[in-house]
């Protein structure tokens, strides 16, 4: 069997490590925030290559925290794309503004900058890019816009971490970034996990407020707040594994780039691409395919894992039926959400594997 992401794998390969990291929290019985927590800030911001970072208990936390901090809340508009995990637009429901969405490019999935100032308006609070699969929006574009008209960014990198834009790292470019620490992401953890990053002091203060009940000091609540905080356990083993992202980025870039060069060769799907300037991480590998119903039975045929990343584009599910849009409206992310099929990918996977997955496809023809 081959599995879509293998946890156990990359476990056995820091275990050392991790046990330790463990069991120093365990010992120091800082179990929420402490020191773990604050040398991780200190450490991904430094990795991100901004002033601050925020430690939270999710990345829909993260999202919806870096939100609060701009203001967002009831009478605004946040702007974001309809094919994403359903956690970026309830981030933005949870501050009370109302989500709009624009359409995605066509080869990259991400945002569209060329329908992004259609979309705007006076009430327009936030404009959150997602940074889909690993490959980050075309951030020139968005932010060109977004200063023309005096609109703060939130980058929604939380399937991004490491990504760059033009030697610039996914959540350097907005006014914040916000990542998930999910165990199943690049940089996951063992459990639930997120983080906001930002060079704003303001912005950080706020957040650490929020995130912490709105205490300025103990006891003394001067926001509304949420009990967001991350577990000591979690901040210490994220330390362990920022450590080795680099190089598991490196292995994956490694495996997307063999898929890539075996399905051209079969001609079978259509392989991701990378945008010029961009450089992805491949959180996932998502391919798109014509039978898609067809490609799920020949990899399950050979117990071959796969993912759906996403079937239902997000103004097309019932939970966000309130916001008036109905099928037609962007039809590229339609589109992609009826297509998109996502193929084991993992640091730890090796180059027989890739060639099985591969192998496995071409018993029929996807061409897309």
């Amino acid at each position: 069997m081959i599995p879509f992401l293998d946890l156990r794998a990359q476990y056995a390969s820091i275990k050392e490590e991790i046990d330790a990291a463990v069991l120093r929290v365990l010992a120091s019985a800082e179990y929420v925030l402490g020191d773990e927590v604050a040398e991780l800030e200190r450490e991904f911001s430094a990795y991100c290559g901004v002033r601050h970072a925020v430690a939270v208990n999710t990345g829909t936390s993260a999202l919806h925290l870096a939100l609060l901090a701009l203001g967002a809340g009831p009478g605004d508009e946040v702007i974001t794309v309809p094919f994403t995990f359903v956690a970026t637009v309830s981030a933005i429901a949870y501050t009370g503004a109302l989500p709009v969405f624009v359409d995605v490019e066509p080869m990259t999935l991400t945002m569209d900058a060329t329908k992004l100032e259609a979309a705007i308006t006076p009430r327009t609070k936030a404009i959150v890019p997602v940074h889909l699969y690993g490959q980050m929006a075309d951030m020139d574009a968005i932010r060109a816009i977004a200063d023309r008209h005096g609109i703060s960014i939130v980058e929604d990198a939380c399937q991004a971490h490491g990504a760059e834009y033009r030697g610039r790292r996914a959540g350097s470019i907005g006014v914040s970034g916000c990542f998930s620490f999910y165990p199943g992401k690049n940089l996951g953890a063992c459990g639930e996990g997120g983080i906001v990053v930002t060079s704003d002091e303001g912005q950080a203060r706020t957040m650490r407020m929020l995130r912490d009940w709105g205490q300025e000091s103990r006891y003394h609540h001067v926001l509304k707040g949420f009990n967001y905080r991350m577990d000591g356990i979690q901040g210490a083993i994220l330390r362990v594994k920022l450590r080795h992202l680099d190089a598991w980025t490196r292995a994956r870039r490694a495996r997307a780039a063999l898929y890539s060069s075996l399905l051209r060769e079969a001609n079978s799907v259509r392989a991701p691409i990378e945008a010029a300037g961009r450089s992805h991480v491949y959180h996932v590998y998502a391919v798109r395919c014509r039978d898609r119903e067809g490609l799920k039975r020949a990899l399950s045929t050979q117990d071959i894992q796969y993912g759906l990343h996403y079937p239902i584009p997000v103004h097309l599910q019932k939970a966000h039926a309130d916001l008036g849009y109905a099928e037609g409206d962007f039809p590229r992310s339609e589109a992609a959400a009826c297509c998109v099929l996502s193929l084991p990918i993992y640091p730890e996977m090796t180059t027989g594997q890739v060639e099985q997955v591969v192998s496995a496809m071409e018993q029929k023809a996807y061409v897309h």
